[in-house]
């Protein structure tokens, strides 16, 4: 009888382990977006703000977005890879001879801000170019899974080899910008130069214009690494050691270095640049590029000094001594630069960087830089949509190539107020 009892009660619990497991099964599946779903367009109306960047249309008509739900298309593990780049808007054909025939390197560092990555991407992603993606190593195991997603769908874009627990102002940013160099040099893609990003980048000047730029006679066999001799005001950042806590800040620890290998002079720059393959080549390879980054390990944000220092090698390929600040690199509003080089930021500052507000993007605009830094998505979503319809606008208007409709980001559609139907779209957008 108690045996009975028993069998009756292990049955019961199976049956209700099973069930409670079918229908957490069920949920997920139910909850899960469906791929039929998200491939159907969605529309929303373009912010008045934004309209100002697009061309002009005839009355009673507006701007739709086609899509808006950038993160919802990666983390659909339904979607197939076509399907994905489709519905994301990626170009998918060199737009000019010129830009096939001078393909770019990337390097992009990233950590969160998945939405903004996959913006990042779409604006700066051309087939005949090579993207290495550096994800920290610290990011979630989500953020890591949606990025590989995103990644696998392309043959020019990979995650770096080695990933690094990136410290603000430590010595793991250089190294992750140092391993995916060194496995962009065994890319059998031809680049000409390399160009290195964050995740909280976006680009100005489209491809077409960037190839330009560095074919221009200023540019053509040089590195861009503005910067000038390294200032007193910065000499505690390489005259005295410091210690990366990893994943944390960067500590000083107040003994004094030894001076630079070589005797090289030490500048003072940024950490953002434009690289020639011979360049990069002479970094991983060269004694003196060696000793110069041993002896940076325990300076404060070496990437500041290490790649205009090497610059200002005489013997360095496409060196460029006489440099300075030249190079178009970046539009950033430094709050200590307000009311001098900029009308002051309309966003918020962080480390006294402007985190760009709406207001801020004909600011970038005029001033025409490589690329602006910094956005947030979630924060101020209009300055990064705006500038990335403008970006997209551009991008498509100097195209010499038939242009594809998925690569259209807007449309124009009779006003709510007047018939509903939609209309096809003319303007290069």
């Amino acid at each position: 009888m108690w045996q009975l009892e028993g069998k009756k009660f292990s049955f019961v619990l199976c049956l209700g382990i099973s069930m409670i497991s079918l229908s957490v099964l069920y949920f997920r599946i139910k909850t899960q977006p469906d791929p039929k779903l998200l491939k159907t367009s969605r529309f929303r109306l373009v912010s008045s703000k934004c309209t100002a960047f697009l061309p002009a249309t005839e009355e009673g008509v507006e701007w739709y977005h086609h899509d808006w739900q950038v993160e919802s298309y990666v983390l659909n593990s339904g979607l197939q890879c076509s399907d994905l780049i489709r519905e994301l808007h990626f170009i998918t054909s060199p737009l000019s001879q010129e830009e096939e025939d001078y393909p770019l390197a990337f390097i992009v560092t990233i950590h969160k801000d998945l939405e903004l990555f996959v913006r990042l991407l779409r604006a700066i992603y051309m087939p005949q170019n090579i993207y290495c993606i550096h994800v920290d190593s610290k990011a979630t195991r989500e953020y890591k899974a949606a990025v590989q997603r995103l990644v696998s769908c392309f043959q020019n874009v990979f995650l770096s080899s080695h990933s690094e627990t990136v410290t603000y102002a430590g010595f793991s940013r250089l190294q992750a910008d140092l391993n995916c160099m060194q496995d962009l040099v065994k890319s059998k893609v031809r680049w000409k130069k390399v160009v290195n990003l964050c995740g909280q980048d976006f680009p100005v000047k489209s491809n077409r214009e960037l190839v330009q730029y560095m074919q221009s006679k200023l540019w053509r066999d040089r590195n861009m690494t503005p910067g000038v001799k390294q200032p007193a005001s910065m000499w505690h950042r390489t005259h005295l050691q410091h210690i990366e806590i990893k994943g944390s800040h960067v500590a000083l620890k107040g003994h004094k270095k030894a001076p630079p290998p070589h005797n090289l002079q030490v500048y003072f720059g940024t950490a953002y640049y434009a690289l020639t393959r011979a360049f990069v080549d002479f970094v991983l390879k060269s004694q003196i590029a060696r000793e110069l980054l041993q002896w940076s390990k325990d300076t404060f944000s070496p990437d500041e000094h290490y790649w205009v220092t090497l610059n200002h090698i005489k013997d360095a390929p496409g060196s460029y001594i006489d440099g300075g600040w030249e190079g178009e690199i970046r539009a950033i509003k430094w709050r200590d630069q307000e009311g001098r080089k900029h009308n002051g930021c309309k966003g918020h500052y962080v480390r006294d960087i402007c985190v760009y507000g709406t207001e801020d993007v004909q600011w970038i605009i005029n001033l025409n830089s490589m690329f602006a830094n910094k956005f947030e998505s979630r924060t101020y979503p209009e300055a990064l949509d705006c500038l990335e319809l403008w970006h997209r606008n551009k991008v498509l208007s100097q195209a010499t190539v038939p242009r594809d409709s998925s690569w259209l980001l807007v449309t124009q559609r009779k006003s709510s107020h007047s018939n509903s139907s939609y209309l096809t779209s003319s303007a290069e957008t």
